[in-house]
């Protein structure tokens, strides 16, 4: 068996033997042992997370989702909360540096704000996995890996399906994320990419409304009084997509076609009974779990980034989310496996 399949049959026993090592134990199977062939760390490793903000329901599912791999791969994680603002997660992030971890996972509120700490960390020899958004360009940044979701196509994706529903003509907005977030810099490219095909279609505002639910109900509020028109509206988390579906509904506008992003258990019950018509899967719990992999591997095993290790940049797409496929999606993020 050459290099390549001895890795993938560890691999494919990674789980059921983490999931086994504490039994094993029990009767008699040395659990250091199995810990060390499968990857699973004889020893509790200390991990740091920090997301955007857990108040997003993204980010609290992500931080289940790394609780939930480090208890399987004998990690302890402390959360340090990003609380959705740039300034508060820069003080956790310099916290968090001020310590010492086995390895980081960090998803940042906005591009290059947390650079300098990061950078610290790295010059320790602890391997930082950068979630989702780029805390600064992979280039400026030698981070260990960058776990996320191709995000221009999570925009075009959803896009183009609200432009089917509204059969190519009419009017749409645009609610964007934090302008930073180079994961809703992509989104909104993604959307601008589909539009633009569509000469019919106006986009009548694209004012960011930051992950904020309650800044959302607001600016859709002022959008519903001054659009007597609105045939779809893009927004780049379901948090916000259902915060203004609420407005909407407040104000008998409930035939604008609805589209979001993250596939969030709130969504899948939203596209299944009509109250969003698609939104597309990004794969917290693919992500946040992938970064506790990613950091055992690299702390226990030694793994690499590069040729033989692990990418630099590892894309984690999900499908999109319609009626058809909700269902299987809600029962696998219940499993934390997308």
């Amino acid at each position: 068996m050459d290099d390549t399949a001895a890795r993938d049959t560890g691999r494919r026993g990674l789980l059921q033997a983490a999931a086994t090592v504490p039994l094993l134990g029990g009767i008699g199977i040395a659990p250091a042992a199995l810990a060390a062939e499968m990857g699973r760390s004889a020893k509790p490793l200390r991990a740091a997370f920090s997301n955007a903000g857990l108040q997003a329901t993204w980010c609290a599912q992500g931080k289940s989702a790394a609780e939930y791999w480090g208890k399987l791969f004998n990690v302890d994680v402390t959360w340090f909360d990003g609380e959705l603002n740039a300034t508060r997660q820069r003080g956790a992030i310099d916290n968090m540096a001020s310590q010492r971890w086995d390895f980081v996972a960090i998803q940042a509120f906005g591009i290059g704000t947390l650079a300098a700490p990061v950078r610290k960390m790295i010059d320790a020899g602890i391997p930082v996995i950068d979630l989702d958004t780029l805390i600064a360009p992979l280039d400026q940044l030698n981070v260990h890996s960058f776990l996320a979701p191709d995000n221009e196509f999570m925009g075009a994706s959803v896009t183009e399906a609200l432009m089917q529903a509204i059969r190519g003509e009419g009017t749409i907005i645009m609610t964007q994320g934090a302008l930073g977030h180079t994961g809703a810099q992509g989104r909104a490219r993604g959307f601008e990419s589909v539009v633009k095909r569509y000469p019919k279609v106006e986009v009548l505002d694209t004012t960011p409304g930051d992950w904020d639910v309650t800044k959302v109900a607001r600016i859709w509020d002022t959008h519903l009084t001054k659009y007597p028109k609105i045939s779809a509206a893009y927004f780049h988390n379901d948090d916000m997509a259902l915060a203004a579906y609420n407005v909407m509904r407040a104000k008998g506008r409930t035939d604008i076609k609805i589209g979001g992003c993250d596939a969030m258990p709130p969504a899948l019950q939203a596209v299944l009974d009509g109250r969003m018509h698609a939104t597309v899967r990004n794969p917290s719990c693919r992500i946040h779990g992938g970064a506790i992999m990613a950091g055992v591997a690299a702390v226990v095993a030694g793994e690499k980034t590069g040729e033989g290790g692990i990418p630099k940049h590892v894309i984690t797409d999900g499908p999109v989310v319609t009626k058809d496929n909700a269902h299987g999606m809600a029962w696998m993020q219940k499993q934390f496996l997308i």
